[in-house]
Order: structure tokens, then C-alpha cells, then sequence
């Protein structure tokens, strides 16, 4: 096991759903402690999908391994006050705050910064004007939906990966280790906001996408293809499909060399009068290339070129299920060092990854989620001194609960 980077970090987390929850828990599987947040029956996010037969969220386990977490009414003033104190406890490495509820009311920044002045605060918003926003209604209007699927579709077409949230979550990470370091050396804290809609927006810049529209360009659908170089999907002859990419030069050349077709990628480059070495040139060709590639693979099956494949270094993949994945692939088993079989309290036994870092050439050991309200004894009496009757009291006042289902 690789130590613990961010041993001694305290990160207090008030969230839902997958960007925050996303970035707190990145920051626990480096070895922070992060207190999670929540009201007596959990969040919004608590009995999220997907959900076993009892109710409880995999989504929710699968967001907060490694985390602790704290049940408090914070409907009420002293539960309220109460989540503060802990949001602003003393120590070095501790008052950070990491949040997409709006920053007002016992959230707000200058109320926390009046208890602790050091005080980072990061906060998700869907836009910057602190609007509501997610990945489902970013991508319609950043225009990738007309982008995706088939090319004979008419209409827009969305994806099942909310990327935008789980590149937010990491920024988010990293917003507060930046945040912390300067706070480290200049003594001071600060408010971070972070949206949804601006790390959308960033990406669709840093990819060419917008200086490509600027430039009058509008990109068409182009199905499975790889976009700008060529890659394609093909069926086996024991009907499996395969997706076969020739990126790089590298790439290309050793595909070439497998399915013995570099003569006639030669002959075809001297037809068309271009450098298929090109990778732009390629994606011109696609179909005529394709038409090359196709035969080879309809006349093997998946174990034949998989052998092949393997052995010379082509980029491919083997298209599968989520249960194919599960239970075929030795990556996805604790054959994987970054996966470990741990029992999730409420769920029992479930395949967990770690965090995909690698420290000295080492995962850590995955943990867990809590459940909810699990430390919520633990947490107060050692960040808030509280003794046994005083936490006693919160209990019987209804304002705490402890590992509740």
C-alpha cells in the first residue's frame, strides 16, 4: 500500500449527485478526511439509481468510499450552527469546505469567514451566475447531442456519460489542493467557484471545437468513426465487433502490417494523390481504407485477432456489456490491483475500485462508504471536543443521528 499523500487533511463536504461528491471522495482515496454532511435521512442524492431491492443507492456508495460521515438536522438553527462549527474548526490542514448548495444562508462565505478567516470554500454552480444546470441540459446546448450516432439520424442524440460532472469533480479536487497551498504559504484562505457550464464551455475551446465553428466549419455526424484519423468498427466472422484505430503513425503502420494490406494502402495513396501516413489524409479515405480492413476482419474470429492483434501492438478493443466486463475481464477483477472485493455495509459484497493514481507504484486500498450518520459520534467529539453526555443530548434533542437505515 502507498502512503497516504494528503494524511492529515480535513475537507468538510455538504453535496449531492456526482461532481462534488466526485471530488471529495478523490480527495479521501489520497488520504484525506472528508466529512460528508447530511441531513437525518441522507440528501437529494441518497437513494439516487441505480438501487438494490431495498432502496439503497450504488450510486451513492460508489460516490463516497472512503468518506465519514455526519447526520445532523440542519433544518434546525443548532443543527445549523452546529455543521458550521465543524466547517470551521481550528487546525492547519483543516477548514476547507467543499459544497454545490448555493453559498448563502449557514453556507454562506463571509458568515463561515467570520468563525475562521482562513477559510477555503469551494463551490460547484451549474452556471457562473449560480444557476441550475447538469450534464443533460450543458450538452444541449454546447451542440455535441448533433454530433453523436448514426449519420442518417435527424435529430439530436445524447450520451449516458455525464462528463462534464466527473471532469468538474476533478477540478474541484484539485481547486482546493491549489487553494490549500496557497493558503499554506500565504496564510490566507479564499472563496473558489467552479461551474458546470464553464468547464463545458473550456473544453469545447481547449478541443478546437469552437475555433472549428469560428473558422464557418461545421462538423457533421460521422457515426463510429474516429474523427480526424481512422478508426472504425468491424464485425468478426464469429459475429463479435471490434473498434480498430490508427491514430498515430505507429498505430497505423502496425495495423497495416497485421491485416498485410500496406501495399495496397500505397497503391490506394498514389490513386488518391495523398500521404495516407497523414492522419488527416486517412480520415478523408476512411471508407476506401475501411473497405481494405473489412474483409480481413470478417474472415477471422475475435480469438484468432486477438492473437494477432496482441502480438504486434495494434490499438483495438473488443466491444462488450457492462456484465461482459464484470465477468470475463480480468482487468475488471482483483486480478486489477486497483479493484478489491470489499463488503459495503447495506449492500454486502461489491467489486470496488481504488483511486487510479498509482503513488511509488502502488493503489491504496479501497474503502468503503459509511453509512449514513456512521461517525457522526466519532466526528464530534474529536473535532468539536464534545463529551459523551453532550453528544448524548444532541442525540435525545433529535438534532444528530447515528448510523441510521
Amino acid at each position: 500500500m502507498s502512503e497516504a499523500i494528503l494524511k492529515g487533511m480535513r475537507v468538510i463536504e455538504v453535496s449531492a449527485f456526482v461532481a462534488a461528491p466526485l471530488g471529495g471522495m478523490t480527495l479521501a482515496q489520497m488520504g484525506a478526511d472528508v466529512i460528508r454532511i447530511d441531513g437525518l435521512d441522507g440528501g437529494l442524492d441518497y437513494h439516487r439509481w441505480p438501487v438494490t431491492d431495498d432502496n439503497t443507492s450504488l450510486f451513492w456508495a460508489g460516490l463516497n468510499k472512503g468518506k465519514r460521515s455526519v447526520a445532523i438536522d440542519i433544518n434546525r438553527p443548532e443543527g445549523r450552527e452546529l455543521a458550521q462549527a465543524l466547517i470551521t474548526a481550528p487546525g492547519t490542514d483543516a477548514g476547507m469546505l467543499l459544497t454545490n448548495f448555493p453559498p448563502r444562508g449557514w453556507l454562506d462565505y463571509d458568515t463561515l469567514r467570520a468563525q475562521r478567516a482562513d477559510l477555503i470554500q469551494l463551490t460547484i454552480q451549474g452556471d457562473r451566475h449560480g444557476g441550475s444546470a447538469v450534464d443533460y441540459t450543458i450538452n444541449p446546448r454546447i451542440g455535441l447531442p448533433y454530433l453523436t450516432g448514426p449519420q442518417d439520424v435527424d435529430g439530436a442524440v445524447n450520451h449516458v456519460l455525464p462528463a462534464w460532472d466527473l471532469i468538474t469533480g476533478q477540478m474541484a479536487a484539485v481547486g482546493l489542493l491549489a487553494a490549500e497551498r496557497q493558503r499554506s504559504r500565504q496564510g490566507i484562505g479564499q472563496q473558489v467557484k467552479l461551474a458546470l457550464e464553464d468547464v463545458a464551455l473550456a473544453v469545447m475551446g481547449h478541443l478546437g471545437f469552437l475555433a472549428e465553428a469560428q473558422r464557418g466549419v461545421q462538423r457533421q455526424r460521422h457515426g463510429n468513426d474516429l474523427f480526424g484519423a481512422f478508426g472504425r468498427d468491424f464485425v468478426t466472422r464469429d459475429g463479435q465487433r471490434i473498434m480498430v484505430v490508427g491514430l498515430t503513425l505507429k498505430q497505423w503502420r502496425s495495423l497495416c502490417e497485421v491485416t498485410a494490406i500496406t501495399e495496397q494502402v500505397e497503391a490506394l495513396g498514389r490513386h488518391l494523390q495523398v500521404d495516407l501516413n497523414r492522419e488527416g489524409e486517412r480520415f478523408h479515405a476512411r471508407e476506401a481504407l475501411a473497405s481494405l480492413v473489412s474483409p480481413w476482419v470478417a474472415e477471422r474470429t475475435l480469438e484468432e485477432i486477438t492473437a494477432l492483434f496482441e502480438d504486434r501492438g495494434v490499438c483495438w478493443s473488443h466491444y462488450q456489456s457492462i456484465s461482459t466486463l464484470l465477468e470475463e475481464d480480468p482487468s475488471c477483477s482483483e486480478q486489477n490491483p486497483l479493484f478489491k472485493l470489499l463488503e459495503q455495509p447495506g449492500i454486502g459484497q461489491i467489486l470496488t475500485p481504488g483511486m487510479p493514481l498509482r503513488f511509488n507504484g502502488h493503489y491504496r486500498t479501497p474503502q468503503p462508504a459509511p453509512q449514513l450518520g456512521a461517525d457522526t459520534e466519532a466526528v464530534l467529539m474529536d473535532v468539536l471536543g464534545l463529551s459523551s453526555s453532550e453528544f448524548g443530548a444532541l442525540h435525545d434533542q433529535g438534532l444528530v443521528r447515528i448510523a441510521h437505515r
